[in-house]
């Protein structure tokens, strides 16, 4: 006969859907409202079920171009992967092989994460306002007038932007780094040099490919940080550079409608589908060693 539940496991079991409620509960309530009905507002009940606003936010939302926030939301995030993935790999490498002074560049890489994000969003815009006057002094005293014109700021989406997210995505891409390697066994490294491989080879033929999945974490990690951030954005960016979660931030006090929790839905979506990819590309490398090995036997 099958043992009954205690009662723990039903208190346990409330405890945790509870918990899915409150942690999934807004993401659904908004995807829900933004299918309202054209007379549809902003609670429930819903009034008709359609895709009126999706077309709405489609042709755009009055004075602010979304899609071009969107497009630079994007291309930010995309480039903020690929930079957390590249440095923190070989960080992540040369800490695992030790180096004079890896505690104090460890505590630095990791200050960021103590730091409150508003105060690093305004020490950024204070650097970059005294490198602004740096450039500015030097074009008058070096007497190049044209420079002097034309110039504005050099803040923006790939400068200060940029600098502003990877202070979030490098310390847990270096701290994801260290866990993996300290899951590594160095027996396959060191087999890899008893068969004469080089540290390049040992590393691009041997390492790489075990730690595969993990590197495709790292840059999940990179994108979807910097995607959703907002507060290390709001001072290092100009008004005419702001990204996604900026605009959508100051939409929230203009817009009355669902267009807002239309353009919410299509935010979820793409954090859910670069979710999607790199669950799927994680899965085809963790069977690919699988199917190399199978391979080996059969030969």
């Amino acid at each position: 006969m099958r043992a009954r539940r205690s009662l723990s496991f039903f208190c346990l079991a409330a405890v945790f859907a509870l918990f899915v409620l409150f942690l999934y509960g807004p993401i659904l309530t908004i995807i829900v409202l933004s299918f309202q009905g054209p007379t549809g507002g902003l609670t429930f009940p819903m009034h008709g079920v359609s895709t009126h606003w999706f077309a709405r936010l489609w042709s755009g939302l009055g004075v602010v171009d979304i899609w071009a926030a969107f497009g630079r939301s994007l291309r930010l995030g995309a480039t903020v992967m690929a930079l957390t993935v590249l440095i923190s790999l070989p960080a992540g490498y040369a800490f695992r092989r030790g180096f004079r002074g890896a505690t104090l560049v460890f505590y630095t890489a990791v200050a960021s994460l103590i730091v409150p994000s508003i105060v690093v969003s305004l020490g950024l815009a204070v650097e970059f306002r005294l490198l602004d006057d740096a450039v500015k002094s030097a074009a008058d005293a070096l007497g190049l007038a044209w420079l002097a014109e034309r110039f504005t700021t050099s803040a923006g989406t790939f400068t200060s932007g940029l600098g502003a997210h990877l202070t979030w995505t490098l310390p847990f891409g270096l701290l994801i780094m260290f866990a993996v390697f300290n899951r590594f066994d160095l027996r396959y490294e060191e087999a890899a040099r008893d068969l004469g491989a080089t540290p390049w080879q040992t590393f691009r033929h041997v390492v790489l490919p075990m730690i595969a999945p993990s590197v495709v974490g790292i840059g999940l990690f990179g994108f979807t940080l910097s995607w959703d951030e907002v507060a290390r954005s709001s001072q290092a960016l100009g008004s005419d550079q702001n990204t996604l979660p900026l605009e959508l931030t100051g939409l929230t006090t203009t817009i009355t409608n669902p267009e807002i929790y239309a353009l919410g839905t299509v935010t979820t979506g793409v954090s859910f589908l670069v979710i999607v990819v790199s669950l799927v590309s994680i899965g085809a490398l963790r069977r690919r060693p699988q199917r190399a090995s199978v391979a080996d036997v059969r030969s």
